[in-house]
C-alpha cells in the first residue's frame, strides 16, 4: 500500500520529446461510438483501428520509421476496456474531432500518484494446513500487477518449484526482457509514459509484486530488523507485469492500455496500488478498465488511496472492484528517544546499529533557524537548505517534519551530509500514532505528531536540550492491531454514497516483503476457481474481522474508535473467507439498472458499458439496492427498504438464523428471519427495512450489521447509516 507519497504531475513529461513547433501536444483518451458496421470476429483489431484513424486528423494520422520524421500520434487503440484510443493531440485538434459523426469526449491524461515477512503469519496463513494447503499457495493462478515494473533478479522470483503457466496464457515479455522471464514472472510488457524496459527503478512494483505472490526467502530482513522466511500471500500463483508508472506517476492511458492488454492475456486477477482523485465511473480510466475486465471475470482488487484520515477520500470505488484500505500488523520495529530530561518516546526504525550508543547527543531544530523564509522554506523538512546550516549541525540529533517533497530516507541523508549524528521524523497531525520503520542510513526514529510538540517544548525549556536514541529491534504482539492507518483513505464514497467503501482493510503498513489482499483473491480463485469476482469479494468481505487482538473495536490512528468508512467490512481473514457459506453474487447485469439510478445520461452510460443503452427503457434502482455486501444509506424521516439474494455455497442442506446489531437510532427489520437451503447454489432472497427510532436532531454517522449464523458459517453484512436531520419547512 504506502511506500512513497508521490504528488500529481500534470505536465505531460513523456510528450516532450517532439521538436518545439509541437510543443502543445498532450495524450488525450479519446471516446467514440462503435462502427456501425457489424465488425467479425476475425478481423475486430483491424476495423476497430481503422475506425479509430478516421477520428485523428490526417496531418498526424501517419506513422513513419524515418526517425527524422513525426513519431506515431495514435498512442493505443482499445479493444476491451472502453470503445476509443490514446493519441498525442493538440487543443485544436481535439475541436476538429469534436465535429465528426461517433465523437462522444475527450480529455487529457492525468498522472496519477502511487499507493505497499510476517504478513502471511498475521493473516491465519501457515504452511501445509488451511487455505494454503487448500489453495496449493495459488497454483495455476495469474496475476497482473499494474505498476513500476518489477526486479526479477530478486530472489523472491526464482521460479523453483513453479509449474509452467496455464494454457490459457497469451501475454508475453518484451524483447529487452524475455531472458529475466520464468514460470515466476510469466509476462513483462511497459506502456505510455513508462520509461524503458519493464525493470523497475523505484522499487514500488518489486514490493508490491512480491506482497501478492513472491515466493518463500528464507533468512529476509532489514538490517536485521523482522528476521524470517519473506513470501507473498499467493507464492505460487503468476505473475504479469504490466509497467504503467515511472518516477513521474502513472499515466491513465497507460494503465487503461495495460488493462486492455492483461483482459487478452489471460491474467484471472489484476492488482493496482494506484490511484487519483475520486471520479464519476464513466470517466475514470480504471473504473472503465475494471468494468471491462470483470466482465471477463477478472477481479480488480485496488488500493484505496493514501489521503486519509480525512472523509470523502478514498477512490477506486466502483461497486466491482474490491477496495482495500490499509492497517497495521501486531509488529512494531521499536526505537526509543530518551530526553535529557528523562522522558522516554517510542517510534520505529528500520536502522539497526551494529552497537547500540547510550551517549547523548545535543538537539537541533532547523525551524527555528529560518532567518529567510522565501530561501529556507525547506529547512523545517529537513530538505536541501538544511546543507547551508552544517556548521551549526554536526554532531547534532535532528528534528525534521515529514512532508515537504522529500521523503524519509532522503531527509536522513541530507542530515547525515550536514554532519548530523541523528534524527528525529515528526509526523504530520492526521497520522496520528502511525509510525513508519524506515531503513534509514543514520540513526533515525519516526515519531507521533503529539510526541513531536513535546520534544520542542522540552528543547525551548533549557539551554542545552539533549537526546539519545536506542534501537530495541522487531516486537511482536501489539494487542490493538490492526490499527486503521493514519493515510488510509475514508469514505463515504463520492461517485455512490450508497455503496460502502472501502470494502476491506488489510495489512499495509511496514510491510517487509517485496499487498496481500490481491494475493487473498489470488488463493480463493484457486480453490473456487468457477467463482464470479463478486462472489470472491464477498467471500473476504462477509468473514472479515471487526475485532483487534485485545478482541475490541478497532482503533484509527489516533488510537479512538474508528468509523466505519475508514474499515468497511473489517479486516481480511483469508482462512475465513475460503468457506464463506453464502455469497452476494452480484449479478453483472445488475450494473446497468445502478448506473442508470446514478442519473447518468444515455451517452455516459455508453461510454462506460460500451453499448447504447436507454435509462428511461430500464428499471433503474437505487445505489443500495444493488446487491452488495453492505449496505451503505442515508437515512431520514421516511423509512427505507431493500432486498438482498445470497447463494449457497456451504453445506447442501443448510439453516441460517439472523442475528442483528442495530446501529443506534436506527431500527432494522429483515424478512424472514431464517433462511433454509437443500441444494448448492440454491439462491435465496431476504428484505431489510431501516427506520429511524428518534427524531434526528444532528448529522450523525452509526454503524452496525446483519448476520447469517447456520452450524458452521457466519455471513456478516457491514450496515453504515448516515443519519440526516429533518429539513426546515419553507414558510416563505
Amino acid at each position: 500500500m504506502k511506500i512513497l507519497k508521490f504528488f500529481l504531475v500534470f505536465t505531460i513529461l513523456g510528450c516532450l520529446s517532439w521538436p518545439s513547433i509541437q510543443s502543445e501536444l498532450k495524450t488525450y483518451i479519446v471516446h467514440v461510438e462503435s462502427p456501425e458496421s457489424q465488425i467479425s470476429t476475425e478481423s475486430l483489431s483491424e476495423d476497430l483501428e481503422s475506425w479509430y484513424q478516421s477520428f485523428v486528423p490526417k496531418s498526424i494520422a501517419s506513422t513513419s520509421a524515418n526517425a527524422n520524421e513525426e513519431a506515431p500520434r495514435l498512442v493505443y487503440a482499445y479493444r476491451n476496456v472502453m470503445k476509443g484510443f490514446a493519441a498525442r493531440l493538440t487543443v485544436e485538434q481535439v475541436k476538429e474531432m469534436e465535429k465528426k459523426p461517433g465523437f462522444i469526449a475527450a480529455w487529457p491524461e492525468r498522472i496519477l500518484s502511487l499507493h505497499t515477512t510476517h504478513s502471511p503469519g498475521f493473516l491465519g496463513l501457515q504452511q501445509n494446513v488451511g487455505l494454503w494447503k487448500n489453495s496449493n499457495y495459488g497454483k495455476g493462478v495469474i496475476i497482473g500487477v499494474l505498476d513500476t515494473g518489477i526486479s526479477p533478479d530478486h530472489p523472491s522470483f526464482s521460479d523453483e518449484g513453479m509449474p509452467p503457466p496455464p494454457a490459457k496464457w497469451k501475454g508475453k515479455c518484451e524483447s529487452n526482457f524475455t531472458t529475466k522471464c520464468n514460470n515466476k514472472i510469466i509476462g513483462a510488457r511497459t506502456f505510455p509514459q513508462a520509461n524503458g524496459s519493464p525493470i523497475d527503478e523505484n522499487g514500488h512494483g518489486t514490493h508490491t509484486a512480491g506482497t501478492v505472490a513472491g515466493g518463500f526467502m528464507k533468512g529476509a530482513n532489514v538490517f536485521g530488523n523482522a528476521i524470517g522466511t519473506a513470501v507473498g500471500i499467493a507464492p505460487l500463483a503468476h505473475l504479469a507485469i504490466y509497467k504503467v508508472c515511472d518516477l513521474f506517476g502513472c499515466s491513465d492511458s497507460g494503465i487503461l492500455s495495460a488493462m486492455d492488454v492483461a483482459i487478452d492475456d489471460g491474467v484471472d486477477i489484476l492488482s493496482l496500488s494506484l490511484g487519483g482523485t475520486t471520479k464519476a465511473f464513466h470517466s475514470d480510466p480504471i473504473a472503465l478498465g475494471a468494468y471491462g475486465a470483470t466482465q471477463r471475470g477478472i477481479l480488480v482488487s485496488c488500493s484505496a488511496g493514501n489521503d486519509g484520515p480525512f472523509d470523502n477520500t478514498v477512490v477506486n470505488e466502483a461497486p466491482w472492484i474490491l477496495t482495500v484500505g490499509a492497517s497495521t500488523l501486531d509488529r512494531k520495529i521499536k526505537a526509543t528517544l530518551r530526553l535529557g530530561n528523562k522522558e522516554e518516546f517510542e517510534g520505529e526504525s528500520a536502522f539497526h546499529p551494529k552497537v547500540s550508543d547510550k551517549k547523548f547527543f545535543p538537539l537541533f531544530d532547523p525551524a527555528e533557524n529560518i532567518t529567510d523564509p522565501n530561501a529556507e522554506f525547506d529547512l523545517p523538512y529537513c530538505g536541501p537548505g538544511l546543507s547551508n546550516l552544517s556548521p551549526v549541525v554536526k554532531g547534532k540529533i535532528v528534528l525534521c517534519q515529514v512532508g515537504g517533497g522529500f521523503n524519509r530516507i532522503e531527509k536522513g541523508q541530507t542530515v547525515k551530509n550536514a554532519g548530523g549524528v541523528g534524527m528525529i521524523l515528526i509526523n504530520r497531525p492526521q497520522d496520528g500514532f502511525t509510525t513508519s520503520a524506515d531503513a534509514h542510513v543514520l540513526p533515525a526514529l519516526d515519531v507521533a505528531s503529539s510526541d513531536g510538540n513535546k520534544i520542542t517544548d522540552y528543547m525551548k525549556s533549557t539551554k542545552n536540550p539533549v537526546a539519545r536514541i536506542t534501537f530495541q529491534g522487531t516486537i511482536i504482539g501489539d494487542k490493538n492491531s490492526p490499527v486503521v492507518a493514519g493515510f488510509s483513505a475514508r469514505g463515504p464514497s463520492t461517485a455512490s454514497p450508497g455503496i460502502l467503501k472501502p470494502d476491506i482493510i488489510g495489512p499495509g503498513v511496514n510491510i517487509l516483503a517485496a499487498w496481500p489482499t490481491s494475493g487473498v483473491a489470488a488463493l480463493l480463485k484457486s480453490t473456487h476457481p468457477t467463482w464470479s469476482p463478486a462472489a470472491i469479494k464477498s467471500a473476504i468481505m462477509t468473514t472479515a474481522d471487526i475485532v483487534n487482538l485485545a478482541n475490541e473495536s478497532f482503533l484509527g490512528e489516533m488510537l479512538s474508535p474508528a468509523r466505519i468508512f475508514a474499515f468497511g467490512a473489517g479486516h481480511v481473514n483469508p482462512s475465513r473467507a475460503n468457506d464463506p457459506g453464502l455469497v452476494y453474487d452480484t449479478q453483472f447485469k445488475d450494473y446497468v439498472p445502478y448506473l442508470c439510478g446514478l442519473n447518468y445520461t444515455n451517452r455516459e452510460m455508453g461510454n462506460l458499458i460500451q453499448r447504447k443503452t436507454s435509462c428511461s427503457k430500464v428499471k433503474s434502482i437505487p445505489e443500495a439496492q444493488l446487491n452488495y455486501p453492505s449496505f451503505s444509506i442515508s437515512l431520514g424521516e421516511k423509512p427505507q427498504t431493500y432486498t438482498r439474494t445470497v447463494t449457497n455455497v456451504g453445506e447442501a442442506n443448510s439453516t441460517y438464523r439472523l442475528e442483528i446489531v442495530s446501529p443506534r437510532m436506527v431500527s432494522v427489520v429483515v424478512k424472514p428471519s431464517i433462511l433454509k437451503f437443500s441444494k448448492l447454489n440454491q439462491k435465496m432472497t431476504y428484505r431489510v427495512t431501516f427506520a429511524t427510532t428518534t427524531n434526528i436532531t444532528n448529522m450523525e454517522v452509526v454503524h452496525g450489521y446483519l448476520k447469517w449464523t447456520s452450524n458452521r458459517h457466519f455471513v456478516r453484512s457491514p450496515i453504515a447509516v448516515v443519519l440526516q436531520e429533518p429539513e426546515t419547512p419553507d414558510f416563505g
